[in-house]
């Protein structure tokens, strides 16, 4: 009986987890895992990402550190509207003007947690996917043209 009681809280916890996920759309989880605006209030560089990305539920204890993330210190929309503009070659559309963001990069080569990151704070275009309207994938960001 005991292995069917493990089994049995096994698989409530799995379809707990899923009914999280399947009450998110892709543009809420765009903007819980991208959009941080106004910026959250003086973190530390350093500690900005980390507790970020956990307070965000984009890393979770037992899984993997996720190697990259950034988080775009605008409004959302400003990135709604980068949708209406023409894609490029690659379909990813973009906002016509730099927008403030912190681009965390994992450090080191280990990704099991505790997760730490470096932090770069700059001012970039941001790429998109969109998907009805709305953006749903954060393809990039670059530089603005000197």
């Amino acid at each position: 009986m005991v292995p069917m009681a493990g089994w049995a809280l096994c698989m409530a916890l799995v379809l707990a987890a899923l009914s999280g996920a399947v009450g998110e759309t892709r543009y809420e989880k765009f903007l819980r895992q991208h959009v941080d605006h106004p910026r959250t209030s003086p973190l530390s560089a350093h500690r900005y990402c980390e507790t970020m990305l956990a307070r965000r539920q984009v890393t979770a204890a037992g899984r993997p550190c996720k190697p990259s993330n950034t988080f775009v210190h605008a409004p959302a929309e400003e990135l709604v509207a980068a949708c209406t503009q023409a894609p490029d070659e690659a379909g990813f559309h973009s906002t016509p003007t730099p927008m403030g963001l912190t681009a965390c990069r994992l450090r080191g080569g280990n990704n099991r947690p505790p997760c730490s990151y470096r932090a770069l704070e700059v001012q970039h275009h941001v790429r998109v996917s969109c998907r009805n309207g709305l953006p749903v994938h954060l393809a990039g960001t670059y530089a603005p043209p000197q």
